[in-house]
């Protein structure tokens, strides 16, 4: 790829790649590692993308894709939350809250609640990204938001 389109590309989508990463693993060490590893990826892409969402779209599958290869590493360990999340700046406390509910889900419902409601795709999208049907992941929504109310109440916020 030239320089200057992964430059546009690299600027506009890490922290969605980041993200994305993070919410799969937990750690901000291994979100970084596959950060590096899909941005790598991309640059030494010769696909030619149709649009800037075509390119966001093949950098999610992607980071997913090394995420689940990470998983299968024997060397994966699971960082505890508290590190990273002492290192954000949450502009309110319900805030900080949402934050340390939504990491305390079960990736199956992490991941697409991140894409849905942080990254904005449908349902439709969400399933295609993560290779499962549409029906599973309005079902994982669903349940997902159901345990974050659940979280939250417990906690003594109020949904």
């Amino acid at each position: 790829m030239l320089e200057e389109p992964f430059n546009r590309l690299a600027k506009l989508y890490m922290d969605t790649i980041f993200r994305l990463a993070f919410h799969y693993t937990k750690s901000p060490v291994e979100a970084d590692d596959i950060t590096q590893e899909v941005l790598l990826k991309l640059y030494r892409t010769d696909k030619a993308f149709e649009s800037d969402e075509h390119a966001k779209y093949w950098l999610i599958r992607v980071t997913i894709n090394e995420c689940k290869r990470l998983f299968q590493s024997p060397w994966h360990k699971v960082a505890p939350i508290e590190d990273y999340a002492a290192t954000l700046a949450f502009p309110s406390e319900e805030h900080s809250a949402l934050f340390y509910a939504v990491m305390e889900l079960p990736k199956k419902y992490r991941v697409p609640i991140f894409l849905h409601y942080y990254e904005n795709y449908s349902c439709e999208e969400v399933a295609q990204l993560l290779s499962i049907p549409c029906a599973t992941v309005r079902t994982h929504l669903r349940r997902g938001r159901a345990l974050l109310k659940t979280y939250l109440q417990e906690a003594g916020d109020y949904v």
